[in-house]
């Protein structure tokens, strides 16, 4: 068998690397999370994330303290001051999603209507974890407790290879560009009170990030673009903002730079969340069938554009204060 790229990755004895999309996404198998890893492993999982993007393990046996102890090996995780209310306060770096329990009733909205004001773009619900604060996790650890028998797919984009597919003349536009990424700029409201408007207004996340961020571990180029956050193009118009923002979501989405992953229970998703956007399931929510995900993050940093200058806070973010 051969190790390279276009096969699977030998990374250490034991542990195979196995891509399964051709520019993101590999499954790795023959290691058990639950287990002490020794320092060669973690690295063999750390580079396979830089490089593939996103990496699967299934058959994991994890509970909320593995989790813990295995994001751990790769970061400081992330405690944040509010979560889901299906997250047990035991474990205050795990929030837990438990899909219709999460939305439904919220703010007065049940399930279909959360979906139809927050997605009313094709292309809005694909996003990145928090990519309204000045430094956003610098990864995403989620496992499956409970899955539907179908359906609930979750689908990822390698954000360095959208940007290195522009032309040459688009790339050097955008790298000197600033967007303003915002909570809830991708929600329509109801007509008249409408108590979700309320809550964003007096809850504003808001930071200027370079529309391409250099990835601090690979040097990558990143299209930092999503259409969950992005408000808007810094010094253009809205007309002007909103095509250019049109052509790069649809580039940074294109089919070939994606991959879509089935869950078990058990299985393990482990992404950057520096170089990659996701696009939560859309298919399942009219099946009735439970899905339930925990989710650690990694503190990240503050990302750097091509001119070498950082992020910057616009309101409710400060580096480090979550």
């Amino acid at each position: 068998m051969t190790t390279d790229r276009a096969t699977a990755d030998r990374s250490h004895e034991g542990i195979e690397v196995k891509p399964v999309a051709g520019h993101i996404g590999a499954e790795i198998t023959g290691v058990d999370l639950a287990g002490g890893l020794d320092d060669a492993v973690v690295a063999a999982i750390r580079a396979a994330v830089l490089r593939w993007k996103v990496v699967f393990f299934r058959g994991q046996r994890l509970d909320h303290a593995g989790h813990i102890a295995f994001a751990r090996r790769f970061g400081e995780p992330v405690v944040l001051r509010k979560r889901g209310g299906a997250s047990t306060p035991d474990f205050p770096e795990i929030e837990t999603t438990a899909d219709r329990l999460e939305l439904g009733g919220r703010f007065g909205m049940e399930h279909d209507e959360w979906l139809q004001r927050r997605r009313h773009t094709l292309l809005r619900g694909w996003h990145c974890d928090h990519g309204a604060r000045v430094d956003p996790p610098a990864a995403t650890i989620l496992r499956a407790e409970t899955v539907p028998p179908y359906g609930g797919d979750t689908t990822w984009s390698n954000l360095a290879v959208a940007y290195a597919g522009l032309s040459s003349p688009v790339r050097e536009f955008v790298d000197g560009l600033r967007a303003e990424h915002r909570l809830g700029v991708g929600y329509q409201p109801r007509p008249g009170e409408d108590a979700y408007v309320r809550h964003l207004l007096d809850h504003q996340v808001a930071s200027l990030h370079p529309l391409v961020r250099v990835h601090p571990e690979t040097a990558e180029r990143i299209l930092y673009v999503n259409g969950y956050y992005v408000e808007q193009i810094a010094d253009l118009s809205r007309a002007e903002s909103a095509a250019i923002l049109e052509m790069l979501l649809e580039q940074a989405t294109r089919p070939e730079y994606t991959v879509r992953f089935r869950w078990e229970p058990g299985s393990v998703a482990f992404w950057d969340n520096r170089a990659t956007i996701h696009l939560a399931p859309g298919d399942n929510a009219h099946l009735g069938f439970p899905r339930t995900m925990h989710r650690v993050m990694l503190t990240g940093d503050v990302p750097v554009g091509v001119d070498g200058k950082p992020s910057e806070p616009i309101t409710g973010t400060e580096p480090g204060r979550w």
